[in-house]
């Protein structure tokens, strides 16, 4: 009490906080911080309200759904383990079809990867299967010849056609088989990246990957055998009428060869006929190819 009227005699005496007195000391300074903290108190209670009923209500909820709760129940056991296994099967098909929340910017992976195996690997591998001209000419030469024996032939026998296009064929089985290894291999790897959020149960990790890649190797089998029957059908009918082979099988003279063959030309030049190429200095532009 006596510091508090020292402290008010001081401001009413003192000439330079006389004419505001009423506003200095401690009480003032006591009035003025209990009324900084009630409007303080006023603007965050209903914030404060709100998040504490919304916690309750998830906190009564998560209370009610385990109030039956046992551990040992096979029933939960159950639900948990087909919820992961339906969860690996999401992953997988969201890598393969493309459509997963976490985009990879870094790399290719999944479908991705095997559609360029599809449109660039495979193509390059047909591409490589270069052949030397002057050796295609002389095992031409060699079949035409075993063929008709100790006769001279006229015409070209169809069987030498034939053993010469059924032995380019046979080079389809190794591009098309190792596309087949490929796809199957980052399959494998699909399956691994899934498998990841099943880390903490490494029995059941295992006998995911297990059973999936099982599964993938039947199927590999199966689409080997039906590439290598695919290609024993193109080997066993040449044919000969398709409208892209370019061959002369309606011409029955030497003499009507050329003309074939010039008809077919034109044919051929009138189906692709390509109108008006424009192209302009700076910027090249070329039209309906």
């Amino acid at each position: 009490r006596a510091a508090l009227a020292a402290e008010r005699k001081f401001f009413l005496s003192h000439p330079a906080y006389r004419h505001m007195a009423d506003r200095m000391g401690t009480p003032h300074l006591q009035k003025t911080l209990n009324q900084q903290l009630t409007n303080h108190i006023r603007e965050s209670l209903p914030a404060l309200r709100s998040k504490l009923q919304s916690q309750l209500l998830s906190l009564e909820k998560e209370v009610e759904e385990y109030k039956n709760f046992r551990p040992d129940d096979p029933t939960r056991k159950t639900k948990a383990l087909l919820q992961m296994v339906q969860q690996f099967g999401v992953d997988f098909e969201k890598r393969i079809e493309g459509s997963g929340d976490q985009v990879d910017t870094l790399e290719l992976s999944g479908g991705a990867r095997i559609n360029r195996i599809f449109h660039e690997r495979f193509p390059f591998e047909l591409v490589k299967m270069e052949f030397d001209e002057k050796d295609l000419r002389r095992e031409i030469s060699y079949a035409i010849k075993n063929i008709h024996g100790v006769r001279t032939g006229l015409f070209t026998p169809d069987m030498a056609f034939e053993a010469i296009v059924k032995k380019q064929i046979v080079k389809l089985k190794e591009p098309s088989l190792k596309c087949v290894d490929l796809v199957v291999s980052e399959l494998a790897t699909v399956i691994k990246k899934c498998a990841e959020k099943l880390s903490s149960y490494p029995r059941l990790r295992e006998e995911t990957e297990r059973i999936v890649t099982t599964y993938i190797r039947e199927r590999e089998g199966r689409t080997k055998d039906q590439i290598l029957l695919l290609i024993d059908i193109e080997q066993s009918y040449i044919n000969t009428n398709h409208e892209d082979f370019i061959g002369f099988a309606n011409c029955y003279y030497t003499e009507q060869l050329v003309t074939c063959a010039q008809q077919r030309s034109t044919q051929l030049n009138k189906k692709r006929a390509i109108p008006n190429q424009v192209i302009r200095r700076g910027w090249l532009t070329i039209n309906n190819i």
